[in-house]
Parts: C-alpha cells; structure tokens; sequence
C-alpha cells in the first residue's frame, strides 16, 4: 500500500519503522529537516519537507496515488484538517491521532463531517492499558479478545509457582479450566512450547484464558492479585490524566505527583476526587513523606525514560510489594530493560503503531477475515492475532487437524456465539467465529495465511 505520514516525531517515527517492516511503501511529510533526515537515515521511506496542511505538499507526496494518510502531528487541529483535505483529494482511508481530552467525544459527533475513517488517541489507549495492569497487579501485561471474553495474560514465573519445572503437558491438570499457555519468552526468545517444553523460574509465559479466570489464574500461580486501591502516579502527562479519570471511575484513590504548578492547576480543575502534589517526583523525602510505601501500585508517567526507569527501581526497594508500571518513549535497548527488575513497561508509540497496523490489515483483506485485534511479543518477535470470520474460505468447516497450517502457528481459542472453545484436532472454524492465532511469523492480514 501507498502511506502517506505526516509529522515526523517520535510516534510519526514508531508507525513508519513498523509499517516498513510490514513492506509498504511510506512518504513522510515534516516541516523539521532534521527530523526527516534522521528517518531517511534508518528507514526506506520518501522523505518530503513541508506543511502536510497544504494542497501543493501533498501533491508532491503524490496524495492521488495514496490509499491511506495517517496525520500525527503535535496538533490536534492541523491532523483533523490534514485528513479533511487529503479526503477532498481522493485518499480512500486517513487516520488522525486526536490528544485533547476535550475532543474525545466531539470527534466521534463529527467524524462522518470531518470524512474521517479513524480517530486515535494514544495517551488514552495507553491509559486505559495501563489500569488493566493496575487491576491484575501480577500480570506483567494484559490484553483483551473477543470483545472481552478472553484474556491475554503474561506473567513472570517465580520460583514457588507450581508450573515452575514442569513440562507444559502437565500444567493442564495444575492450571484447571480453559487455560492454555501460548508462549514463552526467555533469553531474548520466543518460543512456542511443545507439550515437552519445561517452564523455568524467571520465564514470560503468557496464557490465554476466559476474562474471568484471570483473577483466579493470578492467584493460583502465586502472583499477587490484591487490586491496586492505593495508586501514585508519577508525573501529571495526558496518560496520568486520563489514567487517574479511569481509575476514579473505578472507585480507586489517586496521588498524583507533578513539579509543575500550571499543571497541577489544569488537573486539579479537571480531576473531581483526586490528590495533586505539587512536587518533584524525583525527590525521595517527598516520596516518604507522602507513604510511597503503602501505595498498591506507582506509575511513573514523568518526562523523560531515565527518570521513569530510577523512580521504577527505587519504589521497587522501598515497597517490593506495589506494582510497578514504567513507560518508556524510546523503543531501543528493549534486551537491556527487559533485564532490568521492573514489573511492567508500556510503550505508547509502540501500542498506536499496532493500532494502526491491526487497521492497515485489515484494510488488505480481500476475502473477509479481518485483523481485530493484535498482541506483540517480545519487540514483534511473535504476535496473537484476533480474525472474524465473516464468510466461507479455505479453513472453514475442515477440522483443524487436516489443516496444513504453517510452522511456528496455532489456532489457540475459538469465540462462537458468546461461547469460548479451546480447540482440538476435531473441531473446526466456521463463519462468525472469532478466532485467536498464535504466530512467529509477521504480516498476516487474513485468515488464509495461516496456511502453507
């Protein structure tokens, strides 16, 4: 596909790495020379210098040949408008990322008016990510399918758990239910266990389970599964907004800890029920004396990784218990920190980058069994795809077993009509089914690539 995108930041930078790998052809548009520089240094894409606002720039990106233009500048406004032209010059498909809080339920009102396919917010969708964390404290992430049915749940493996040693055949009768693990991250792989595959302490091992079970899972594998009711949030960004709105709704107590007065005064007309510090987060007697210790889960949401990464690792030691979440903006160096003893580490730029590749699939498809939902492991490493089958193909009504499916995948979860089946060799696939695949390899846009 032809993708224009403009605004060259950093999630500008994030979609077009991902969306490269996945062999589109990508124009980037941005009025900062450095900034398209440092993209052409690293990535195939064409780099144009501009206003993406104007007729004549996108002209030069070549706008009549586009099937998508993704606007992910650093204003609301000039995004909305960008897409609002580029639908006047024909592109069939835009993306705006819109960050304004104020906006959220006005663009959805005059989306069809503005011509535009999709609205994303980034901070909103890491936010909403982030107090799934907060309410499963032992997951080190977790991801919902089937409209919620079902749940994506990683953890880390510790030493008392009663997995730990054991080959995945076994686990069956220890784990209980409709539980099955579906990968295993360690030393940097991935790996699809086999039935003799054995757990060690220390793995990710991620597992797939009714969203229910997810409590009961957490508990039984030794995790802590108190739900966070005490909850610091280190910094005062859009994510710590929204964050602290979601988890208020949710009946949770929020600190939030933000060095800048302009800012604390924004949240505080804005957040109904919740504490705002008017502090350096960075300062461990303030910490103290505000009883990080006794906090259930700390986010840290400041400006910049190092100081996200510090706060991480000191809260670890002075509250072992509390779940930890870190965000992190820079996608480098992922070996190093996922060696570090944090608990979870959300990358925005990362989850919109997926967002939007989960959208360009399905875009691609042809026969109807679109992309819904998409998990990454381990920096794109393996995914856990999500297709709803919504006509008759080549992997309906044969029984899995005489699938010639492809190396390093399984079908690992069926939805059907509200109820969750954990396949085996006899059971099929069927029109309107909600199906999970389990994958080493990129760029499935449709059911069929599941086959050899």
């Amino acid at each position: 596909m032809n993708i224009i995108i403009v605004g060259c930041g950093r999630v500008g930078r994030s979609i077009a790495e991902q969306l490269n790998l996945e062999g589109h052809s990508i124009t980037v548009i941005d009025e900062s020379v450095g900034a398209l520089e440092k993209m052409s240094e690293t990535q195939n894409v064409m780099a144009i210098e501009g206003n993406g606002a104007t007729y004549c720039v996108l002209h030069e990106a070549g706008v009549e040949s586009c099937d998508l233009l993704i606007a992910v500048t650093a204003t609301d406004e000039l995004n909305l408008y960008t897409c609002l032209l580029a639908k006047n010059a024909g592109v069939p498909s835009t993306i705006a990322r819109v960050r304004n809080p104020e906006y959220i339920n006005d663009v959805e009102i005059v989306k069809e008016d503005l011509k535009l396919t999709l609205a994303i917010n980034p901070e909103y969708t890491c936010a909403n990510e982030i107090a799934r964390l907060v309410k499963f404290p032992g997951a080190i992430k977790i991801s919902s399918f089937a409209k919620g049915m079902i749940d994506f749940i990683k953890i880390r493996l510790q030493e008392s758990s009663p997995i730990a040693g054991k080959r995945v055949v076994d686990c069956s009768s220890i784990l209980k239910g409709s539980v099955r693990i579906v990968f295993v991250e360690r030393g940097g792989e991935v790996f699809i266990p086999t039935g003799d595959f054995v757990l060690k302490t220390d793995d990710m091992v991620s597992f797939v389970a009714p969203s229910g079970a997810a409590a009961k899972l957490l508990k039984h594998l030794g995790t802590i599964s108190n739900k966070g009711r005490l909850v610091f949030i280190l910094g005062g960004s859009k994510i710590g907004f929204y964050l602290a709105r979601i988890l208020r709704e949710a009946g949770v107590n929020v600190k939030i800890i933000e060095k800048n007065a302009n800012r604390c005064e924004e949240l505080s007309e804005n957040l109904d029920g919740v504490m705002i510090i008017n502090a350096d987060a960075m300062d461990e007697d303030m910490l103290l004396s505000e009883h990080i210790e006794r906090a259930d889960s700390v986010v840290c949401l400041m400006d910049t990784d190092e100081e996200n990464l510090l706060a991480s690792l000191y809260v670890k030691n002075v509250n072992p218990k509390a779940k930890v979440v870190t965000e992190l903006g820079n996608l480098k160096f992922s070996s190093v920190v996922d060696n570090l003893p944090l608990d979870s580490v959300i990358r925005p730029k990362q989850l919109t980058g997926e967002y939007i590749i989960r959208y360009v699939r399905g875009m691609q498809n042809t026969v109807g069994n679109n992309v819904e939902t998409m998990y990454k492991i381990n920096s794109d490493r393996a995914e856990a795809l999500e297709f709803i089958v919504r006509e008759k193909s080549a992997v309906t009504g044969v029984p899995l077993s005489k699938l010639n499916l492809k190396s390093d995948l399984q079908i690992v979860c069926i939805s059907r009509g509200g109820r969750i089946i954990m396949p085996g060799g006899g059971d099929t696939i069927e029109p309107g089914d909600r199906v999970i695949v389990i994958t080493k390899h990129s760029g499935l846009a449709d059911l069929r690539d599941i086959l050899k």
